[in-house]
């Protein structure tokens, strides 16, 4: 073996700002257990000011589907050789890619076979997208990092050794929430219902569909002239071109706010939102949702061609009642690609705020998947997964 390194070095690859708080807290967990260490990779403001070394601009990873990844291709392709070479050369006691699999996949590949430990944090979706490529995951991971408890036996099956750590925003979310205090944190009143609004963090994802999440906003507000409606901003340029869509708004206008985004979910009696993390977020506030999303048209063509989506439900509180047995019903109405259309949200919105037992029936089951993230261990998602990274520092590779 290898002595180990006193101080270790732990690379951390982190591709965008949901990767960048994983890398924030596990960065804390690790340096819990080595005080000395250097943390060096690819990470964002959260990372860095905890003392992480960031080599390139976690902005130059975020970039989503296929279209997309094809039009930065010759980018990437430079970026991942340039990080290759300070990686090989720095030879970090254990790198841990996390997420934003199709750059952090073919970099760990590399470097296990150049003998180096990695470690995959957050499995990609496997449950839904070609599950054999959970055998090809584990020629580029020594070990995989789970979120969801589901996803350890895929990889089973595939001699693959994969970890579920919990999800950390299971840490984040109560199990029971408080209402009266996020409505009165963002002003709203306590007599009203409240509708919170999120169509996407991503600039590009407003260009795609924001325009049919706010004329759904409109038309609602239009049938319900005592509801009121929060739209968190994700960022500067979100909130822009959010605050452009707003404009001329009947009534009342919606609360446009920066950031936020949990409080308005948890003072929402509904939660109108695209397809992604958030709607995690949005069950683990215990709040009923309506989904909508789409992807560029060259996207959605590949994937339908291609017959990669192996599942035909798509926001994750569905997919994780199905995998806990909770039975086939769609807990949350969804809309995708061509369905995601104004009439379509507002008629589930609807009928989701006029129908209070059904609420109480979803929030019941999202209770229950909560309990599920947390799979039952002690401590926080981030504290477990430095534990299984642990064992690579402790004893890496010769």
């Amino acid at each position: 073996m290898t002595p180990v390194s006193n101080p270790p070095t732990i690379a951390l690859i982190a591709g965008e700002d949901s990767g960048d708080q994983l890398g924030a807290d596990l960065l804390d967990a690790l340096r819990a257990r080595y005080p000395g260490a250097r943390f060096v990779g690819i990470g964002g403001r959260r990372m860095m000011a905890r003392g992480f070394e960031s080599w390139f601009d976690i902005r130059e990873l975020s970039v989503m589907g296929f279209a997309e990844v094809v039009k930065h291709l010759p980018r990437l392709l430079k970026l991942r050789k340039a990080l290759m070479r300070r990686l090989l050369e720095t030879r970090p006691d254990v790198t841990i890619g996390i997420d934003a699999p199709d750059f952090n996949l073919g970099v760990e590949r590399r470097l296990k076979a150049a003998g180096l430990a990695t470690v995959h944090y957050v499995s990609p979706s496997v449950w839904a997208w070609r599950e054999k490529r959970a055998e090809k995951i584990g020629q580029s991971a020594d070990r995989v990092l789970c979120l969801f408890p589901m996803e350890p036996p895929i990889y089973a099956k595939h001699g693959v050794d994969a970890r579920f750590v919990g999800h950390p925003l299971a840490d984040t979310f109560p199990m029971v929430s408080d209402r009266t205090g996020a409505r009165d944190a963002l002003g709203l009143p306590h007599d009203a219902p409240v509708l919170a609004v999120l169509p996407g963090s991503r600039p590009s994802e407003i260009e795609r569909f924001g325009a049919i999440f706010i004329e759904a906003a409109r038309q609602l507000a239009g049938a319900m002239p005592t509801l009121r409606i929060v739209v968190p901003a994700a960022n500067e340029r979100v909130h822009a071109r959010l605050a452009a869509l707003l404009a001329g708004f009947p009534g009342t206008p919606p609360l446009l706010t920066d950031g936020h985004s949990h409080e308005a979910m948890l003072a929402a009696d509904v939660v109108l939102l695209a397809s992604g993390t958030a709607t995690l977020e949005a069950m683990l506030a215990k709040r009923p949702m309506v989904v909508g999303y789409r992807v560029s048209p060259t996207s959605y063509r590949i994937a339908k061609l291609m017959r990669m989506l192996k599942t035909d439900v798509y926001s994750l509180p569905n997919i994780l009642a199905r995998a806990c047995g909770l039975g086939q019903e769609r807990l949350v109405p969804e809309f995708m690609q061509d369905d995601c259309t104004a009439e379509n949200l507002v008629a589930a919105t609807q009928a989701l705020l006029a129908d209070n037992e059904r609420r109480g029936r979803i929030v019941a089951a999202f209770e229950f998947l909560h309990d599920a993230l947390r799979g039952g261990l002690e401590g926080h998602a981030a504290d477990h997964a430095a534990d299984a990274i642990a064992d690579f520092v402790k004893a890496p590779k010769a």
